[in-house]
């Protein structure tokens, strides 16, 4: 079935976008190897990606959507990483904004937000900033000027924005407060770099923005929180997203190995096999990485599933259910990090002892696997992750659960 045939006249249904999903990722998949070593962005993964409306996945049906559970969604992450996981993990920014929408109240979403979302817009956005003495901090400024406003600044890790058509920024006012705009990209005085230097995921088009007096308009001004009860929830899902992404990777060097060894791989000369498939030590290496794509799934899905009762715990909105969901919901993406982190890099390196020299191939490009799973590994610590679950199991201690910045 072609992509074409794939829309409908009406709006899709949950049913409908899961549908899409498999030709989606089946066509993304084709020349990934090569588009990530000739280091070309994937701008036409994006065009079909809102062709067949995937990015409204999310948005509940009582707001027009397709009801999409949070379980339906990680899934679709991790299968656009087995595809390529540059485009799984470039699409970060624009469910976080969609997941902090839906959950809102109304007089906290941007003005039309659901609106953009459902008309296929995307979202992205940079807050970072290099060159500060610690992360978090801003020096990017925004000032009136007669009716509007000016921004100017330099922004840093803007992964997806280059595919996007609105980005969210942070800045300080005229008295210092912290403020965010949402903007189209295409506003004039915001320019895209393609700078991201990263050994993986090179394609996410993670690098900077300048912004240079960028006229903003008072109702740009956003309404979001990051340190409210929908923020951290919105931080444990960018965590599970970068999961989600990796551990498509991780399926992805089963795919490849499993169609290396049946394409072109020989058995070693010590070897009392006819073929690579028939031996034992090739069978081997396919069965140990088989074993951790499984394991780290199961422990994705099973973080997804926190997220999808954290959900439901706003929607009955009982303040210390909403909070037991939340710790319970960072524990399990956390945990699921630090299995990711043990299994994903080991089954990438694994990879190599299904040949020869043949198997380091440039045109393989089967390194990308390793490079792009380690790069996700390197956004938050997780030598901090696995103390802070030490520190909650032995001593019930919930400081950086409650935070909403790595948890």
């Amino acid at each position: 079935m072609s992509i074409a045939t794939l829309q409908t006249t009406r709006r899709p249904t949950r049913e409908d976008l899961l549908a899409r999903i498999p030709a989606f990722t089946a066509e993304i998949a084709k020349d990934a190897a090569r588009r990530d070593r000739d280091r070309e962005l994937p701008f036409e993964a994006f065009r079909l990606f809102r062709e067949l409306g995937l990015g409204t996945l999310r948005i509940p049906v009582a707001l027009g959507g397709p009801g999409g559970s949070a379980v339906d969604f990680i899934e679709m992450i991790a299968s656009i990483g087995a595809a390529d996981s540059n485009v799984a993990h470039a699409l970060r920014s624009h469910f976080n904004y969609v997941e902090n929408t839906i959950l809102s109240a109304p007089d906290r979403r941007d003005a039309g937000a659901v609106e953009l979302i459902l008309a296929g817009k995307l979202f992205g956005g940079a807050h970072t900033e290099q060159g500060t003495a610690r992360p978090g901090q801003v020096t990017t400024t925004i000032v009136r000027q007669g009716d509007t406003f000016r921004l100017n600044g330099r922004k840093w890790y803007a992964t997806g924005t280059a595919f996007a058509d609105f980005a969210s920024f942070s800045a300080l006012d005229e008295q210092g407060q912290p403020v965010g705009v949402l903007l189209p990209v295409e506003r004039e005085g915001i320019t895209i770099l393609d700078d991201w230097d990263g050994m993986g995921q090179r394609l996410t088009a993670s690098g900077g923005v300048i912004l240079d007096n960028v006229e903003v308009f008072p109702h740009e001004f956003t309404r979001r929180s990051l340190d409210d009860l929908v923020g951290r929830h919105c931080s444990t899902q960018r965590q599970l997203h970068l999961a989600a992404s990796a551990a498509g990777a991780v399926r992805n060097v089963l795919s490849d190995g499993i169609a290396y060894v049946r394409r072109q791989a020989r058995s070693t000369a010590h070897s009392a096999a006819e073929t690579a498939r028939q031996d034992p030590f090739v069978q081997q290496v396919i069965g140990e990485i088989a074993a951790n794509a499984f394991a780290i799934d199961q422990a994705v899905a099973a973080a997804a599933a926190a997220l999808d009762r954290t959900v439901a715990a706003f929607a009955r909105r009982n303040e210390a259910e909403i909070e037991q969901a939340l710790i319970s919901s960072a524990l399990a993406t956390a945990q699921t990090q630090l299995l990711l982190g043990q299994l994903g890099p080991r089954s990438a390196e694994r990879m190599f002892e299904l040949g020869g020299g043949s198997v380091t191939s440039r045109d393989n490009n089967f390194d990308r696997h390793w490079r792009n799973i380690r790069t996700v590994l390197n956004h938050n610590p997780l030598l901090h992750k696995s103390r802070v679950v030490g520190d909650y199991l032995l001593n019930g201690t919930t400081t950086h659960l409650k935070e909403g910045k790595v948890f």
